[in-house]
């Protein structure tokens, strides 16, 4: 007879942030799927805001969330809305609003890049075709 192991009771830990007593709120922008490693960086200067900045398998890094200390920022009506300059500027530079998902967490969109997405400009694709012409003509002279 194969004795069974009775299923364990009790309370699981909590995830960090969830419980909503800690110093900071977290703004989630990326998934942290996405990244290998993290650094934090201190940003804010006298406002105490931190960039959870995360190395991708490539090489690249980018920002995974913000921490916003909570003497710097309050929640109204499920959003966080920043008290110092500091703070508002952080969060104005977001691709949208921070909205509350539990505790001290908060989610929302990365910054829009919107330079990398028009390129190549017109005036590079000029640039690009004369460069070509030119590389043509010594060809042509060589040849």
């Amino acid at each position: 007879m194969v004795k069974r192991k009775k299923p364990k009771t009790g309370r699981a830990r909590k995830k960090p942030g969830t419980g909503g007593k800690g110093d900071y709120y977290r703004i989630v922008v990326r998934s942290k799927d996405s990244f290998k490693t993290f650094r934090v960086h201190n940003v804010g200067g006298r406002d105490g805001a931190e960039r959870l900045a995360g190395r991708r398998i490539n090489g690249s890094w980018d920002t995974q969330a913000w921490l916003i200390p909570k003497n710097k920022a309050h929640v109204s009506g499920g959003t966080l809305v920043g008290n110092t300059a500091g703070i508002k500027n952080i969060l104005s530079k977001l691709g949208s609003k921070p909205r509350k998902v539990k505790g001290d967490i908060f989610r929302a969109k990365p910054r829009k890049n919107i330079a990398e997405k028009s390129k190549p400009t017109p005036k590079m694709k000029r640039a690009q075709k004369r460069n070509i012409k030119k590389a043509q003509a010594v060809r042509k002279r060589k040849g």
